[in-house]
C-alpha cells in the first residue's frame, strides 16, 4: 500500500514535466478574440495590442499595432479606424514610442475633441509602394484591410477609414488617397516626403532597398513611377474626393516644407476646401510629428463616421 501510495506522489509529480517537455515550445496560442483581451470595465484609457498576421501578398508575417478605445470590449459597437504609417526604416512601435499616439488619442477622446476610435499603425519594409523588395502597397490593401475588417469591430466602410502617416508615411498616405480615394474618408500628411522629381542627395529613398535594383542601385525610374504626381491626373477626373491635412515643419532638412506646399497648391485646384496645409516650427524631427498629430486627427475626424451600433444606428 505504501508502495503504491508513494509512486502515485511520484507520477503527479513528474506528469506536468514529461507534458512541458513534449509540448512544441513554438505553438501558437489561440489568437484571443477583442472582447476577451480588454478590461472588463471601462479605464478611461485605451489599450494598446501587438498583432501579426499571414500576408498572402508577402509570403510572410505581417505585424501591426492596434490601439483599441476605452469601451471597445462591451460596447457591442463598430468603429472608425484610421491607419497611421511610419516613415522610412520605421516600425509599428514608432508612433507610440515616438508619437505617444496612445497618450494623443486617449486625450481627444477624453476631451471629446474626436470620436473613439480604433488606430493601426502597422509595419513596411518599403516606403509603402510595390518596391524591389516587396508588393508592401498591394499588401496593405489586399491584406491589412480586410484583415483588420474582420478581426476587428470597425466601420469597414470609406466613412470610417483614414490614412495619415510622416515622412515616407505621408508619400505613402497621399498616394494611397489619390490612388483609391473610394477607400478613405480623409487623410493627413506630415512632413510628407513628396519630391516630385527624384530625392535629395540625403533622403534615405537613395539607399532603401524598396528602390535599390537587383544591381544594388537606385532605380530612378521606380520613383517617378511611385510619387503622388502620377497619380493626379486620373484624381482630378474622377468626383470622389478626399480631404486632407497637410504640414511641414518650417525648418525641415529636407526641404520638404517647399514639396508640402507644392502638394497643398495641386490639390487646392480640385478641392479647395478639402485641404489644409500648416507651416509650424520645427525640422524634420519627431518634436513636430508629436506636436502636431492632435491637429491631424482632429481634422480627419471631421469627416470620418463616429462608432455606431452594428445595425448602422447612431448612439
Amino acid at each position: 500500500m505504501l508502495k503504491k501510495r508513494l509512486l502515485s506522489v511520484l507520477v503527479l509529480l513528474v506528469m506536468p514535466i514529461l507534458l512541458l517537455s513534449v509540448s512544441p515550445s513554438n505553438t501558437a496560442l489561440p489568437t484571443a478574440t477583442s472582447e476577451l483581451i480588454l478590461p472588463v470595465e471601462p479605464s478611461g484609457t485605451g489599450v494598446v495590442r501587438y498583432q501579426e498576421f499571414h500576408s498572402d501578398v508577402l509570403e510572410r508575417s505581417y505585424a501591426y499595432t492596434i490601439y483599441l478605445p476605452d469601451g471597445y470590449g462591451l460596447s457591442g459597437k463598430i468603429y472608425p479606424v484610421v491607419y497611421l504609417l511610419h516613415g522610412s526604416g520605421g516600425t509599428e512601435y514608432d508612433w507610440l514610442d515616438n508619437g505617444r499616439a496612445k497618450e494623443t488619442a486617449d486625450n481627444l477622446i477624453g476631451s471629446g475633441a474626436i470620436p473613439p476610435s480604433i488606430i493601426v499603425m502597422p509595419r513596411s519594409n518599403s516606403w509603402w509602394i510595390d518596391g524591389y523588395n516587396g508588393k508592401e502597397k498591394t499588401a496593405f490593401f489586399n491584406d491589412l484591410i480586410p484583415h483588420v475588417d474582420r478581426m476587428w469591430r470597425t466601420i469597414a466602410a470609406k466613412d470610417g477609414r483614414a490614412v495619415a502617416g510622416l515622412s515616407a508615411g505621408g508619400y505613402g498616405a497621399v498616394n494611397f488617397i489619390l490612388e483609391h480615394p473610394e477607400l478613405f474618408a480623409a487623410g493627413a500628411a506630415l512632413s510628407p516626403a513628396v519630391y516630385p522629381l527624384q530625392p535629395p542627395d540625403a533622403s534615405s529613398a537613395l539607399r532603401h532597398p524598396a528602390f535599390l535594383a537587383p544591381t544594388g542601385e537606385y532605380d530612378p525610374q521606380l520613383w517617378s513611377e511611385s510619387i503622388y504626381t502620377r497619380h493626379l491626373g486620373k484624381y482630378r477626373e474622377q468626383e470622389i474626393k478626399v480631404p486632407l491635412y497637410i504640414n511641414s515643419g518650417a525648418d525641415d532638412r529636407f526641404g520638404i516644407a517647399d514639396h508640402a506646399l507644392t502638394l497643398y497648391r495641386e490639390l487646392r485646384k480640385v478641392q479647395p476646401e478639402l485641404v489644409e496645409f500648416s507651416l509650424v516650427e520645427g525640422d524634420h524631427e519627431w518634436a513636430v510629428w508629436r506636436k502636431t498629430l492632435p491637429e491631424a486627427l482632429t481634422y480627419m475626424y471631421r469627416f470620418v463616421s463616429p462608432p455606431r451600433k452594428a445595425d448602422g444606428l447612431l448612439e
